[in-house]
């Protein structure tokens, strides 16, 4: 009998989804510290935050780690009851104590994204009086003033909401950190799957929470794999070394559209891409220099090329999906406008500049772009590059003079982009508050003032219509060139089914993939 020798194509185990992706921003796995988008995708498929939404419908606002709460008639308590049988991955009962610990927890150890708390007048000093358990399944919060509800409920979905089991991370404290550095590389969370390992810019695997009360997710594990070229991803997926490629270019998408064992999945995000141009430099700092700028970048040509498929171009630092969104573009490749402002603002001959570039797809092809496009005029553009928390933590230290770079709503509330994009403050360099504004050294106390008084309108069309009329100021004016919307695209094999992807990126959630 003639046996005939077939070539096998390489299989991932039926019960584990794996992924190739690039995860080299993660700074940080402590829910209370987590600002960056790896690391709000990790936290939301393993933590639970207090509320939740329909990442199909952001309306639809739910209950998570809660199960129901009510609003006092002046508009600033909120009274939460948990939900029942949540049982933290160690086997501890989650209650309202780990619920409140875990929000004065953040307040206190005020790490990037405390503000999204704080702005509700909490702070080390009150919190303990503001955020307070009533009994075992009960907690109130109390804010100072009385803001769209929508806004604070929105805030308890975010990544910073998580509610960390206590009795674990208090068993980890040391020297009065609240288990803080601990945490930053460990977990104590009740989500759909529990960390297993990280590595930095190499491995992240997770282990199945058997344990979860929303149901016990199909994968027993998930292994994700830091591969930063594309090309590399795209040749994994073929061969069937990995089940979804997070990070393919157009022309790879292109090659995976014609393969019948695999598929596209794409989903409009929040995600904004944009150059942050630093107020201390001298020439930067030029109204008129700024908007030069604006008009150097060739948006709609990185559109048709490096960013297609991934990217939509979007001027407004309100990302569409959000209440109020500014779609008007005014700004496109004009060198001889561009030259005309350089000269007026004293700079003929154009100047040196370098810019902070995360150095992976497409974000360095953009940067190349925008370097060749500067040179048109005279701006001599350095690309320094770096890895994402190379590049972030000079970014926080407003060490750069530009920054390429992406952000993504905290949170489906417009004061989300307005409290970081229009707001700061404070601008000095020791502030408590450090927003993108304070990031670029930007101080604009009438903008503060008016992205205050929006968050406070409780009539959501004369909100919408606050939020547009900053939008347009801020366009013309800002050290902010806006220049896209992300879509976000996947590629994956056939048989592998159920990966959600929501607007933001803790919404990209694994708990209902499935294998065929």
């Amino acid at each position: 009998m003639a046996v005939t020798a077939v070539p096998t194509q390489a299989a991932t185990p039926r019960d584990a989804l794996v992924m190739a992706w690039t995860f080299d921003d993660i700074i940080s796995l402590d829910p209370a510290e987590i600002f960056e988008f790896s690391a709000a995708e990790y936290a939301g498929n393993t933590y639970d935050r207090i509320i939740g939404y329909d990442p199909e419908d952001v309306s639809n606002i739910y209950g998570e780690a809660v199960e129901s709460w009510t609003i006092s008639n002046d508009g600033k308590t909120y009274t939460f009851k948990m939900r029942p049988g949540i049982t933290f991955a160690s086997g501890n009962p989650m209650t309202a104590e780990d619920a409140v610990f875990s929000l004065q927890r953040a307040v206190i150890l005020d790490k990037s994204p405390a503000f999204i708390l704080t702005q509700f007048g909490f702070t080390a000093d009150n919190v303990a009086e503001k955020i307070r358990m009533t009994d075992d399944m009960t907690f109130v919060l109390e804010t100072d003033k009385a803001y769209a509800p929508t806004l604070v409920l929105y805030c308890l979905t975010a990544t910073i909401a998580s509610v960390v089991d206590k009795k674990l991370v208090m068993e980890h404290e040391q020297d009065g950190d609240l288990g803080y550095n601990w945490l930053k590389t460990n977990y104590a969370g009740s989500g759909a799957f529990k960390l297993g390992q990280w590595k930095a810019n190499e491995l992240l695997t997770l282990e199945r929470n058997d344990a979860y009360w929303g149901g016990v997710p199909a994968m027993k594990r998930v292994i994700i794999r830091h591969i930063a070229e594309t090309a590399t991803q795209q040749l994994l997926l073929e061969k069937g070394d990995i089940d979804i490629a997070r990070n393919l270019g157009p022309d790879q998408l292109e090659t995976v559209r014609k393969n019948p064992d695999l598929y596209i999945q794409s989903g409009r995000k929040g995600g904004i891409y944009y150059l942050g141009l630093n107020q201390k430099h001298e020439a930067l700092s030029k109204p008129k220099v700024r908007q030069a700028l604006k008009y150097l970048v060739d948006y709609q040509g990185m559109e048709e090329t490096v960013v297609r498929d991934l990217m939509t171009v979007h001027q407004a630092f309100l990302p569409i999906g959000l209440l109020g969104a500014l779609e008007a573009q005014p700004f496109h490749l004009d060198i001889g406008k561009a030259k005309q402002l350089l000269a007026e603002a004293g700079y003929p001959n154009g100047f040196k500049v370098t810019m902070d570039t995360r150095s992976i797809s497409p974000i360095m092809e953009m940067a190349q772009s925008i370097q060749a496009t500067f040179a048109q005029a005279g701006v001599e553009l350095e690309i320094i590059p770096g890895d994402g928390s190379q590049t972030l933590t000079k970014y926080r230290a407003r060490n750069h003079d530009i920054y390429i770079g992406r952000w993504g709503p905290d949170y489906q509330d417009p004061h989300t982009n307005a409290d970081t994009f229009a707001r700061n403050p404070d601008n000095s360099d020791d502030a408590q508050s450090k927003p993108l504004a304070w990031r670029n050294a930007w101080d604009i106390p009438e903008m503060t003032k008016e992205a205050d008084a929006a968050v406070l309108e409780s009539d959501p069309a004369k909100r919408a219509a606050m939020y547009q009329e900053i939008q347009k100021v801020h366009q013309a004016v800002s050290p902010f060139v806006i220049m896209y919307q992300q879509t976000e695209v996947a590629a994956i094999r056939k048989d592998t089914k159920g990966f959600i992807m929501g607007p933001a990126f803790d919404d990209n959630l694994y708990h209902e993939v499935t294998k065929e």
